[in-house]
C-alpha cells in the first residue's frame, strides 16, 4: 500500500523554481516544514536551512537542491516568437513540442517549436537537434507578448506530476524527490530527540555548479553532511548491466563516488551498517559522469566534512519527464531517518 504523501509530492514536482528564480518553490517549503524545526534560515543567496538543536556540538548538514532545470527569455521575434538558452543539462532531442510555462508579469503557455521534419533535407534528418533550433510558440502577436514577457523571464515545462504503476512521473522529479524526502524526514523526526546539530538546507543552483551548496556549507561548517539527489537509473531494454547505475525498485542508493565527490568511506560503512539494522533495500551508486552538492558539503570548510550522499534512482533522467519507484523513494526516508538519529554510533576514527 503506498503510504507517502502523493500530493504533496505532486504539488514540489510542479512548483517552479529554475536556478536563480527559486522564490516559489521555496516559499512552498517554508510552509511545509513551519513547526517541523527550530529555526527556518535565508541567506543572501536563498539556500533554505532548517535547523534542530542536538545533543552535541556537532553539526550535520543534509542538502537537497531544490532548483530545476529550465530556460530564459533572450529574445522576442518580430512574428511573436521566443528565444531562449537553458539553465542546467538539457537532452534537445526530447523537447520537440513540448509545452512550457514562461513566467513574465503573468504566465504564458507555450510550445517547443522546430522545423518540421518534412522540408527538412536528408542532412538535417541526420542530425540531433540542438537548443539553438527550437523557439517558443505563444500563439501570440508581439505587441501582445511584450506586454507580457521580456527578456530574462524564467521558462519552466509545463507537465503534471502522476502516479504510473509502481512509479510517480513528472517534472524535475530531479531534484524535487530529494526535497520531498528531506522534508518528510523532518516530519517523521519531529518528536525525535537527534544526537547532532541539524541543519537541513534547500539549496539553489546546484545545477549549474553546486553554487548554494558551496555558500550553506562555508557558513555551516559542517562535521557530517549527507547530499540527498537523484541518480541514473538505466535498468531500461538495451541497458547493459554495467551502464545501469542503479535500477528501480531495489531500494534508496549510497553513493560511492560521482564526478565530483568520493564519498567517505567511514559514511559508506556507517550508512550500510545503518541500513542493514534498520531492514531497509539499498543499493550502491558509482556514477561516472555527473556531480551533487555532496562534493562542496565535504570539502568547503577548514577542515572538511566526513560526507556521503543518500541517492534516489530515477529514470529518464534530465528529460521532459522523469520517474522514480515509490519503494525507493520510501527507503530513502527512512534510511535518512535512521542515519540522522544513529550518526552518534558511526565509527568516525581513522
Amino acid at each position: 500500500m503506498d503510504t507517502l504523501n502523493f500530493e504533496l509530492l505532486k504539488k514540489i514536482s510542479e512548483a517552479s523554481g529554475i536556478s536563480g528564480f527559486e522564490t516559489k518553490v521555496r516559499n512552498l517549503i517554508r510552509s511545509e516544514i513551519q513547526g517541523l524545526v527550530d529555526d527556518i534560515s535565508i541567506d543572501n543567496m536563498g539556500n533554505l536551512t532548517a535547523f534542530r538543536k542536538g545533543d552535541e556540538n556537532k553539526k550535520l548538514m543534509i542538502a537537497a537542491h531544490m532548483d530545476e532545470i529550465g530556460f530564459i527569455v533572450t529574445h522576442l521575434e518580430d512574428n511573436g516568437f521566443l528565444r531562449f538558452t537553458s539553465i542546467g543539462g538539457f537532452d534537445p532531442k526530447t523537447l520537440t513540442s513540448q509545452r512550457v510555462v514562461v513566467h513574465g508579469k503573468k504566465d504564458v503557455i507555450g510550445v517547443m517549436g522546430s522545423k518540421p521534419i518534412h522540408v527538412m533535407d536528408d542532412e538535417e534528418k541526420k542530425k540531433n537537434p540542438k537548443i539553438k533550433d527550437y523557439f517558443i510558440d505563444t500563439g501570440m502577436s508581439k505587441e501582445a507578448l511584450e506586454k507580457l514577457v521580456e527578456p530574462g523571464n524564467a521558462v519552466t515545462r509545463e507537465r503534471n506530476c502522476i502516479q504510473m504503476g509502481d512509479c510517480y512521473n513528472g517534472k524535475s522529479l530531479d531534484n524535487r524527490v530529494s526535497v520531498f524526502v528531506l522534508i518528510e524526514t523532518l516530519r517523521a523526526l519531529k518528536e525525535k530527540q537527534l544526537p547532532y546539530d541539524l541543519y537541513a538546507v534547500f539549496t539553489v543552483q546546484e545545477e549549474v555548479g553546486l553554487r548554494g551548496a558551496h555558500v550553506a556549507s562555508l557558513q555551516i561548517e559542517p562535521d557530517f553532511g549527507i547530499g540527498l539527489d537523484t541518480t541514473i537509473a538505466y535498468d531500461v531494454p538495451g541497458a547493459q548491466p554495467h551502464e545501469m547505475v542503479t535500477r528501480l525498485g531495489e531500494g534508496t542508493a549510497i553513493k560511492l563516488m560521482d564526478s565530483s565527490a568520493i564519498a567517505d568511506q567511514r559514511m559508506i560503512s556507517f550508512m550500510k551498517e545503518t541500513a542493514k539494522r534498520n531492514k531497509i533495500k539499498f543499493q550502491t551508486e558509482i556514477l561516472a559522469a555527473g556531480g551533487t552538492d555532496t562534493a562542496f558539503i565535504q570539502r568547503m570548510n577548514k577542515s572538511g566534512a566526513i560526507a556521503g550522499a543518500v541517492s534516489i534512482p530515477t529514470r529518464h533522467i534530465h528529460q521532459v519527464v522523469e520517474s522514480v519507484h515509490k519503494k525507493d523513494v520510501k527507503a530513502s526516508i527512512d534510511l535518512l531517518s535512521a542515519c540522522i538519529l544513529e550518526m552518534h554510533r558511526g565509527n568516525w576514527k581513522y
